[in-house]
Order: C-alpha cells, then sequence, then structure tokens
C-alpha cells in the first residue's frame, strides 16, 4: 500500500504484551473477529513484546530492578548483564516452545532470536572492552544499547506471530521497523513509508515491531511508550480509519483489583482530553504524544479487550462530551513526593521562587504530577525516587537557607471526567472520603472541571478510591458501560 495515498477504512491495531503471550486469544479473539466484513485483512497490526521481556531487556517499569541494560549500564567491572542475557534467551526458547509444535518451526524461531541475541551480545562485548581505554566513555552510548536491546522483545513476538499466524491460513508479514544490521538512519516517518511501500493490505496482514529504529531514537523522548508512538504514526501516515488497542482489561471506571470486578464497569466513550489526564497519573491509555497526531488528524481511538471481544470497548474521540456530566473513571497513583517549599520571603516573589524550584526538578529529572501553591508555599507532587528526591532537597536547602524544605510521600486520587461541571460534585467526594475517616492532605479542581485530585496518605489510596467510586459512579448503575461505543 503506498503510504503516499492514505487509505480511509483500514485500522490500525496494537497489541499488549500480557495479550501478546495469549496467541489463540489473538488469533481467535483479534484476527479472526474483526469489526468490519474485510476478513482479517485491511487491518495493520503493531506488536508489543511478550509480557515481561522488556523488563528483563532494560529495567524492571515498577520497581527499577536492573534488566541487561540496567547491568550493563552500571558496570564495566563485571560481566552480571552476560549471564542475565543467556537466562533471557533461555526463557525466550522456552516461549517458543510453547508456541511452536514442530521441531523444524521451532528450530526456525529459535534461530532467529538466537541471531539478535548475538549479535547484541558481541556489540555489548566490544563496547565493553572499547570503553576500558580512556578516550572513550560508556555514557556516551548507553542511548544507543537502550534503543537496541529494547527492539530484540518486538522483533521476537512479531516474527512468531507473523510465522504462526501463515501456519494457521492467514497471509500475514513481518515487518520489521527495527533496521537491524541496517546503516541507514531515517526519520521515523521515512522508515514506515518505505517498510509499507509494497504491502497490499487487500491480501496481506502486517505484523509490525513496536519499535521502530529512527533518527533522532525514540526512547529519548518517549522511552517505554515507543511502541505507541510507531502506533500513532503508522495511523497518521496511511490514513487509518480507527486506531485500537487490545489490552488484557477494559478501560473501566476504576481498577478492577481495587473496587471489584462487580463494580467496575466500561467508559465506552470519552475524550483526548481524559486519556491525557490518565497519562498524568502513569495510567495510559495512550502517551500523550502519541495521541496528539491522532487527535490532530481527527483519527478515533479505540480501547478493547482481548477477553471479551464482542464488547465495543471505550471509544476515544476529540469532540466527545458526556450527555450529562458524570465521573467515568477514579484513577490514582501512590508513590508520590510531595516536596514542599515554605519561605516567608516568598509573598510577592512567587515567580522567582518558581522558576528556581521548576528548573531543579527538571535538572534531576522528576515528573512533576500536580502542583499547589499559597502566599509563601510552594508543593509540586513528583513521580521519582527517593535518592533523586534527597537530591532535589538538598540543593532547595543550599538555594533557600532561609525557607523550610518538607518532603511526603503521599498519593494521588483522581475523579475523571469529560464533562464534571456539576454543582456538589466536589461535595460528594469530599464527604464520601470524609465518612471513611479518609485525611484529605490536598484538593485541587481547576476551573476546566474534568478532573479534582485528591491527595491523602499513601496507606489510604485503596479506600479513597473505593469510596470515590462508590458515591460518584456505583450510585448511577451504568450497565455495560458509563456510555456505550458504537
Amino acid at each position: 500500500m503506498p503510504a503516499t495515498q492514505p487509505q480511509t477504512h483500514h485500522t490500525i491495531e496494537k497489541i499488549g504484551g500480557t495479550s501478546m503471550s495469549h496467541y489463540s486469544a489473538i488469533r481467535d479473539n483479534i484476527i479472526l473477529k474483526p469489526q468490519s466484513g474485510t476478513g482479517p485483512y485491511q487491518r495493520v497490526f503493531v506488536v508489543s513484546a511478550y509480557g515481561g521481556i522488556t523488563d528483563k531487556l532494560l529495567e524492571h517499569k515498577k520497581n527499577g530492578a536492573p534488566g541487561v541494560y540496567g547491568q550493563f549500564a552500571n558496570s564495566l567491572e563485571d560481566s552480571s548483564w552476560l549471564h542475565s542475557l543467556e537466562a533471557l534467551r533461555h526463557e525466550l526458547h522456552s516461549i517458543n516452545a510453547s508456541f511452536f509444535d514442530s521441531d523444524i518451526a521451532l528450530q526456525k524461531a529459535n534461530i532467529f532470536i538466537d541471531e539478535r541475541l548475538n549479535d547484541a551480545k558481541q556489540c555489548l562485548l566490544d563496547l565493553h572492552s572499547l570503553c576500558k581505554h580512556g578516550h572513550f566513555s560508556l555514557a556516551l552510548h548507553l542511548d544507543t544499547v537502550r534503543e537496541m536491546l529494547a527492539s530484540i522483545g518486538e522483533a521476537h513476538s512479531a516474527w512468531n506471530t507473523a510465522t504462526l499466524l501463515k501456519r494457521d491460513g492467514i497471509n500475514a508479514r513481518f515487518v520489521d521497523l527495527t533496521a537491524w544490521r541496517s546503516n541507514k538512519h531515517l526519520p521515523l516517518d521515512e522508515r514506515i513509508r518505505q517498510a509499507f511501500s509494497d504491502i497490499d493490505l487487500n491480501t496481506e496482514l502486517p505484523i509490525v515491531t513496536g519499535y521502530a529504529h529512527c533518527q533522532n531514537g525514540l526512547m529519548s523522548s518517549f522511552d517505554r511508550g515507543y511502541s505507541e508512538m510507531t502506533f500513532s504514526r503508522l495511523a497518521v501516515i496511511t490514513g487509518a480509519s480507527e486506531a485500537v488497542i487490545h489490552k488484557e482489561f477494559h478501560l473501566s471506571s476504576a481498577d478492577p483489583r481495587v473496587v471489584g470486578e462487580d463494580k467496575a464497569v466500561p467508559i465506552g466513550r470519552t475524550n483526548y482530553d481524559v486519556a491525557d489526564q490518565l497519562a498524568n497519573l502513569g495510567m495510559e491509555a495512550i502517551h500523550p504524544k502519541a495521541a496528539k497526531g491522532l487527535r490532530q488528524n481527527n483519527i478515533p481511538l479505540r480501547i478493547k479487550n482481548t477477553f471479551e471481544p464482542e464488547h465495543a470497548g471505550t471509544l476515544i474521540t476529540g469532540d466527545y462530551v458526556s450527555n450529562k456530566p458524570c465521573v467515568e473513571i477514579i484513577a490514582g497513583r501512590k508513590g508520590v513526593y510531595a516536596l514542599e517549599l515554605f519561605d516567608q520571603d516568598m509573598a510577592g516573589k512567587y515567580h522567582d521562587y518558581d522558576t528556581q524550584v521548576i528548573a531543579i526538578i527538571k535538572r534531576f529529572k522528576a515528573d512533576v504530577i500536580s502542583k499547589d501553591t499559597n502566599a509563601n508555599t510552594i508543593t509540586h507532587y513528583l513521580s521519582t525516587n527517593l535518592k533523586t528526591m534527597k537530591r532535589m532537597r538538598s540543593e532547595l536547602e543550599r538555594l533557600f537557607p532561609e525557607g523550610e524544605v518538607n518532603q511526603q510521600k503521599v498519593a494521588i486520587v483522581s475523579a475523571i471526567g469529560s464533562d464534571m461541571q456539576a454543582p456538589g460534585m466536589l461535595a460528594q467526594a469530599v464527604q464520601s472520603v470524609a465518612k471513611n475517616n479518609i485525611n484529605i492532605l490536598a484538593i485541587h479542581q481547576s476551573i476546566r472541571q474534568v478532573d479534582m485530585q485528591l491527595v491523602v496518605n499513601e496507606n489510604d489510596y485503596n479506600q479513597t478510591i473505593q469510596s470515590l467510586h462508590q458515591a460518584l459512579v456505583e450510585v448511577h448503575d451504568h450497565g455495560r458501560a458509563i456510555c456505550l461505543a458504537s
């Protein structure tokens, strides 16, 4: 399909890592259950690595435990990364054995991934040797190492999936955007255009690597959200009619594990503004920069549950606003650090203080989730680790010796909706939490009224979500979805 002549009836679809680990569900619930009458074709699938593999290639997404990359980056003195790489090879072979039922097919699958692993191993050994010389710095090459290792997971899952689908009678095509062994450093859009220049979506089903190599490096801008950017640019460049993300769960009114599966309900319809609020809390429906391209090109995004294929899921568009004000989702984040600066001299000089505090936060690469101020206090709610937090606090104490700097670990819980402009909604939220003897440390609601945030002690996180969900969502008995998607 020439990328310079965008189509208007195909879809670009992304499959998450947990879903990828269930090939039969992908084949039966996704590939063979298209949204239109086109059969399995007129669709493009961008795939993530199998569940947990990117954590072992890079580092654990939640607890930060180092994978191959983390071990290689942090020491030139030992070879622990080599042991991790070989353990990963064994795991990838085990994954292959669970999918391929013939010796010949399994051998081909193992040969493919071994070539990638062996190339990566040799590159790292050469780099390790080179950087023992004083003229070469390992730090200058780590971004490239990270990109190279990340690409292995998606290449593995995409090759396997395309091969398995061919075995099962579907004309799948492995589309490798990783540029493995290529000496061409292309812009992302050009790499996609070249890869799709000879693909016929009427007769072929492209299975595309979630990682795409490009001139500027996807991970430098999007880190672990790189596959969503590949997905988004594919949708924009090829003129997709809809973008679809298949996950192992619905985009629901709250985490079913917290409020109970019988109480959480799929959202059904919402807009990109709500998706951005979720991303700010680390609960990405899609990375905000990836969503931007879809929003600007009026491409709707649908979030579907792989294991409930008959459900229409949740449709996200730029223009949707609920028919009447309501809360669509209760979401939150634990492990947030509140960094508070109090200085009696701040009154009347707020901008001077704020500029310096923000500069420190940016220098230490902490993410700001929220912020509140009064005449002599600025508090930033940050996503970071304790080590970085202590460094920032020391820097603030040095800059403002007359001030008082405090830190506290808290949780933020938000009620979010496309339209929450209803009198008394904030009062309902506060009352529901107070009834459960939960102390609210801070509260925020902007004039736009698409979200309200409660800052609470971390130990009160689950109960705060349960209280808000009961008071603002469950009372309405929404049924199969808050607003049914078409």
